[in-house]
């Protein structure tokens, strides 16, 4: 699993704090941490910045290279800044990302090209993000794909995403978007990669719940063949999940339950509740979580205690 670091991101107070004084050793150590965590990327995420995006972006990008040979995801919707950005990459960037909304979908593919960067592409329209995996995976059949194709972008340096929507709100979602990783497996031959947001599945639930639901759904979305992601590189417990996953290791009672979990989303079953021991605290939960993410029980913040 190919981890983009999400750590610099505007949100942040910290962050937004340390770009307006442009702090340094703030960037590099966040940068370091990361890749030291095992980050594939490193995403610098500086919002909208319209006005001051075409000096941040860059700054930042020179920033967090003294200290780190990692490609850079450039994430913002500031289109000046990106091309302000990428000639100073040392590595291929990251453009996140194009929608397939008309004004977005002109432009930032071009610029794609130009710069011979990797483009996060959304499965968005401007009437929303569809619910259904296929609505989406049309989206990017009819849309992003062919766009790509026009202005000569190879498709394997297309990374559609199908978006991950939280459990608190868009709980229908969350199921599709695990089918639509799957789908869109084998859209193409080759074909398109295909990248997620991993913690946007725990927004506005509770701090302290949110990385179980996380790393939980990792494991799910990795059944359904994903392979790359922005989240999380610091959080050591999901780092282990995916540890497990990918050496089939089946040493532990938790081990075996989460390959249980990926196994079977990867044959298109759901987990059942004979391969939990419901007596171990540590995998009641993991099977709860299961069930607030496959839509079986509705969420609510108290799930945990249900």
């Amino acid at each position: 699993m190919k981890i983009i670091g999400e750590n610099i991101h505007i949100i942040s107070p910290r962050v937004k704090q340390a770009i307006a004084d442009r702090d340094k050793r703030f960037f590099q150590d966040m940068a370091v941490q990361q890749v030291a965590a095992g980050a594939w990327a490193v995403d610098l995420n500086i919002g909208p910045q319209k006005k001051h995006g075409v000096e941040i972006l860059p700054w930042l990008v020179q920033t967090v290279q003294e200290v780190v040979d990692v490609p850079l995801c450039l994430d913002t919707t500031n289109l000046a800044a990106i091309e302000a950005a990428c000639p100073l990459c040392k590595q291929q960037p990251i453009i996140n990302s194009t929608s397939a909304e008309e004004e977005r979908l002109e432009k930032v593919p071009l610029v794609a090209k130009k710069y011979n960067t990797k483009l996060i592409a959304l499965t968005l329209e401007k009437s929303g993000i569809p619910v259904s995996a296929e609505a989406r995976v049309n989206i990017a059949l009819e849309k992003l794909l062919p766009r790509a194709e026009e202005v000569g972008l190879p498709i394997t340096d297309l990374l559609v995403d199908p978006l991950v929507l939280t459990v608190s709100g868009c709980q229908e979602f969350v199921p599709e978007c695990i089918e639509a990783v799957r789908i869109l497996q084998v859209a193409g031959d080759p074909p398109p990669g295909v990248n997620v947001g991993l913690s946007n599945v725990s927004n506005a639930v509770p701090r302290e719940m949110r990385p179980l639901i996380n790393r939980v759904y990792c494991v799910m979305l990795m059944g359904a063949g994903l392979d790359l992601m922005i989240a999380d590189p610091l959080d050591a417990k999901q780092n282990e999940f995916i540890r497990i996953v990918e050496q089939r290791d089946d040493s532990t009672a938790v081990g075996r339950l989460l390959l249980a979990l990926h196994d079977a989303t990867a044959a298109m079953d759901e987990l059942t509740v004979d391969a939990v021991d419901l007596s171990d605290p540590e995998q009641a939960a993991i099977w709860k979580t299961v069930q607030i993410l496959l839509n079986k029980v509705i969420y609510a913040d108290s799930y945990l205690r249900v």
